[in-house]
């Protein structure tokens, strides 16, 4: 469990590296930008007490300001959701984004205040500056083992570049949540789906923010 703390840590620390203005997202190439803002959001992340403390207000704001307007929320639940992405109604897509959106806010902001003295290693990106797809792949440094692979996908548009899935030690985060989300659906459909992910997220919601992480 420990580990499954300090790995969600390290994901927060890349999709916090994308919380850049919409304008140098748009121009910049992704490891660029990512290199050049994840320090100034790790140490932030690092030293504000409040956040330290798990402050419910400061982590969520944190969150909504850094992580929610770079990452493409409506794919990465078209990914995970599957082949029952295209038999839902569009009611219950937006649903179903909402309710995925609002568990990776708890997951990661429970995640956010147990940064501690992680750093992130970039490796050289493969692309051509022409690719609108690309996946950024990094090692952080732990304080204490060994260093822990970390790659990302991330999609240019006319919004900048946006995360749409993380890999942690070798595990999709997509891929992880679309076993899950297979199934709940098989049993229940997607409605059951949407039931399931409102209670956990009201479960959520009513705890603080440092025990949301552990679930």
């Amino acid at each position: 469990m420990k580990l499954r703390k300090q790995l969600m840590t390290l994901a927060t620390v890349a999709f916090l590296a994308f919380g850049a203005t919409a304008s140098a997202a748009a121009t910049e190439a992704p490891d660029a930008l990512v290199k050049r803002i994840s320090q100034e959001v790790i140490d932030t992340a690092k030293n504000d007490k409040g956040i330290q403390a798990g402050n419910p207000k400061r982590v969520l704001e944190l969150v909504e300001t850094k992580i929610l307007p770079y990452v493409d929320f409506q794919r990465m639940t078209a990914l995970a959701a599957g082949h029952y992405w295209r038999d839902a109604t569009p009611e219950q897509q937006k649903l179903l984004a909402n309710e995925f959106r609002k568990l990776l806010v708890f997951t990661y902001a429970g995640a956010l205040s147990q940064i501690k003295n992680e750093t992130v290693e970039f490796k050289p990106l493969r692309a051509d500056p022409s690719d609108t797809e690309v996946e950024v792949r990094s090692q952080v440094n732990m304080a204490r083992g060994e260093p822990v692979p970390l790659n990302y996908r991330v999609a240019k548009s006319a919004a900048g570049w946006k995360i749409y899935d993380i890999n942690v030690l070798g595990a999709w985060l997509v891929e992880t949540y679309k076993g899950n989300f297979a199934n709940e659906i098989s049993r229940s459909g997607i409605d059951g789906l949407i039931k399931t992910l409102t209670e956990k997220n009201k479960t959520l919601a009513n705890k603080p923010i440092k025990a949301a992480s552990s679930n």
